[in-house]
């Protein structure tokens, strides 16, 4: 089988049906992943603006979708706190947790409700936030301060292979997967949901720009080891599987 046929194996539905039988580890009593990454004891943690108190007047839903573009030139306006803090929502914020704690709701559909990805910023320009990486923590509704990183535009933009625009940003979104909380689940059926639960994500974060007169692209083409390095993860067990710079547009002439 080539590469090409291989590829097009992963978008199918094939074997779906064999799916109930399988044996998973959630069918053989293993205990469920945490739905997010514990959070080390002493870390910096800081509070996001409660989703109750956000204050956007945007467009329609229908505006919002009728003008939804990929935007690539971004001014130096910065973001606010309540801004990063509504994208944050918009993208992962969690309406409650079910099925006895195994699984949760949120803004975005997930398959099985497993929402494998956890949610890195590299923070350049945000009203209250100093530059450095971030993770976002959807069950607190708050951000974990990794570190500074000296460089950090020119950084983000090598492991985006290159690309300018993406540490002219005011911030940039990595999603990245843990596999095993969909595998737990799904097993060898995980991977092609995962990339779904993807598309879900990153097009809430268009149509939430709109609300707050940001822009983003998604930014599928990147350097793996790089833009792992760059966030701290093991490349294995967690990984970057999608990036999405976001910033204020430049007014036109």
């Amino acid at each position: 089988m080539d590469e090409i046929e291989q590829g097009r194996r992963f978008l199918k539905a094939w074997r779906w049906r064999e799916a109930r039988a399988l044996e998973t580890d959630q069918k053989r009593g293993i205990p469920h992943p945490p739905l997010q990454k514990p959070v080390p004891e002493g870390t910096q943690l800081v509070e996001l603006v409660d989703p109750e108190r956000f204050s956007f007047s945007g467009p329609s839903v229908v505006e919002a979708i009728a003008r939804r573009r990929s935007h690539r030139s971004f001014s130096q306006e910065p973001l606010t706190l309540e801004e990063v803090s509504f994208l944050l929502w918009a993208t992962q914020g969690v309406q409650r947790i079910v099925r006895e704690g195994i699984a949760s709701l949120r803004t975005v559909p997930s398959a099985g409700a497993r929402h494998p990805f956890e949610t890195y910023l590299a923070v350049l320009r945000v009203q209250g936030l100093k530059p450095g990486l971030y993770r976002y923590l959807p069950l607190d509704h708050k951000l974990v301060f990794l570190r500074a990183e000296e460089g950090l535009d020119d950084k983000i933009s090598e492991a985006c292979l290159g690309q300018r625009f993406v540490g002219e940003a005011a911030v940039v979104w990595a999603w990245a997967a843990v596999p095993y909380r969909t595998e737990w689940r799904y097993s060898v059926f995980s991977h092609k949901v995962i990339a779904i639960d993807a598309g879900h994500v990153c097009q809430n974060l268009y149509l939430a720009c709109e609300v707050v007169g940001a822009g983003t692209c998604g930014v599928g083409a990147y350097d793996q080891a790089k833009a792992d390095a760059l966030f701290g993860l093991d490349g294995n067990e967690e990984f970057v599987v999608y990036l999405a710079p976001v910033g204020k547009l430049p007014q036109s002439p």
